[in-house]
Order: structure tokens, then sequence, then C-alpha cells
């Protein structure tokens, strides 16, 4: 197999299972998009792109819509955050929010959404407040 974590490849969004998504990776193999792995709404067909998570003994194939690696990953969630941020100055969520409502907002998971407004906090961007996050 050619394959390697971490690749990018193109999806083809096949039957929703119990544990997610069956998909064609690259128009050659077998792979499964995981439910907790979508934030969006996706439908049986749709062409898209992803990486391979984890490639198992069993040689089935674990993929996700997201790069894979701590930075990719809290670059691309903090850029969106940042952008909610310039359309409107602040948010109203924070570490305190329901996981339901950042998927909601920003179609992350709860922890994506604090790893990345950790990032943000660090680098001076955002101030925490008691009810809402807004923009330096």
């Amino acid at each position: 197999m050619e394959l390697k974590e971490g690749d990018k490849v193109e999806l083809v969004i096949g039957v929703q299972t119990a544990l997610g998504y069956s998909v064609l990776i690259n128009e050659e193999f077998e792979g499964l998009l995981y439910n907790n792995e979508v934030f969006s709404d996706i439908e049986e067909g749709t062409r898209t792109v992803g990486y391979i998570k984890k490639i198992r003994e069993d040689d089935k194939i674990d993929v996700s819509l997201r790069p894979q690696g701590f930075k990719n990953v809290i670059d691309l969630d903090a850029d969106k955050i940042l952008q909610k941020l310039e359309e409107k100055g602040f948010l109203l969520l924070t570490d305190k929010s329901s996981p339901e409502s950042i998927k909601f907002h920003l179609q992350m998971s709860k922890k994506a959404f604090k790893r990345a407004i950790g990032s943000l906090y660090k680098n001076k961007k955002i101030e925490l407040q008691e009810d809402r996050i807004v923009l330096k």
C-alpha cells in the first residue's frame, strides 16, 4: 500500500453506518470516516479532500476531513475563530460552552476549540471574558 498516515487524498463519501461513513480513497482503497470527525453536512457521493488518519494492522484505513498534526489543526481552527471574531468583534462562547453550541457555531469539537483559543490567547490576539471572547 502506497498510502502513509498524514497523506492528503481524494475521498468519495459512501453510505453512513453506525460508526461513520464508508469512503473510497483515491478511487482505489476503502476507508472509514468516523461520525465524530464530521462537523458539517455531507452526502453520499460527495467528492472531497481528506487525510489518512491511521492505517491499522488489518489494512483498514481511517480518514479525517482535517489535516493531521497538532500544528496544522490548531492553525486552521484559530483562523476560523479569528474570521468569526473579525465579522462580529466577539463570540458568545467560552471554555465552559457546551460541545453542541461550539459545534453549531464553529463546526469544530470543544477540544479543538479550547486548543485554538488557548493559542490565540497566548499570542495576545483575543481577550477572554466571563461570557464571551473578544478580538483584541
